[in-house]
């Protein structure tokens, strides 16, 4: 039996380092690292010196699926996109199998929406990915972090850490956007947006 060729680039948008661990920001981050416990796998710097990987399959044990690779940028979010373009020519993976799991502004915490295509919505990460892979067309999983309180900005909201009462809700979004990913990746775009966009 011939094992399926497509590899599927999957990126946790974020910034590096411990001060930013808990951030706002960051939640893709937690979620790639949620898809690297249910691989099994940890993340080891990748040849191009510029993002942290894993390599593997996701789904049940016995069924393979595509390759997926896992991927932490080692930039700050306003320059991931260099970083993303290299992996994806690494990898021979074209925008349409790239996933970006990102924080949004305009969905409500606790919630998820899953895309392809669209803007930025002056989201960093996604600006410099679209601009160094000259097109927006990859799938965006979207988790809703709201929009900041009374008049806080949006700069200080997203690179705060969450409240206390959010914190307790943060492993079942990011476990709920793990299996959005693994959907996406399994079943298409089409099924994940039936079972995921609350």
């Amino acid at each position: 039996m011939t094992e399926p060729a497509e590899v599927w680039l999957v990126v946790g948008l974020g910034n590096p380092g411990p001060s930013y661990s808990g951030h706002r920001h960051n939640i893709g981050y937690l979620v790639v690292e949620e898809l690297a416990r249910r691989m099994g796998s940890g993340f080891r710097a990748h040849k191009s010196g510029r993002a942290d990987v894993v390599e593997g399959r996701l789904g049940a044990p016995g069924t393979p699926g595509p390759r997926v690779v896992l991927a932490k940028g080692r930039s700050y979010m306003n320059e991931l996109g260099g970083p993303i373009k290299a992996l994806a020519t690494f990898y021979k993976v074209p925008p349409a199998r790239i996933v970006a799991i990102h924080d949004e502004l305009d969905i409500p915490f606790g919630t998820l929406r899953v895309k392809i295509g669209g803007g930025d919505n002056g989201h960093n990460g996604l600006k410099s990915m679209r601009s160094s892979l000259a097109t927006g067309d990859f799938h965006r999983v979207r988790a809703g972090i709201g929009r900041p309180p009374g008049r806080q900005e949006v700069a200080d909201f997203v690179l705060s850490n969450y409240s206390s009462t959010e914190r307790k809700e943060i492993p079942f979004q990011v476990d709920t956007a793990a299996d959005a990913v693994e959907t996406l990746i399994a079943e298409g775009l089409e099924r994940t947006q039936q079972k995921f966009n609350s």
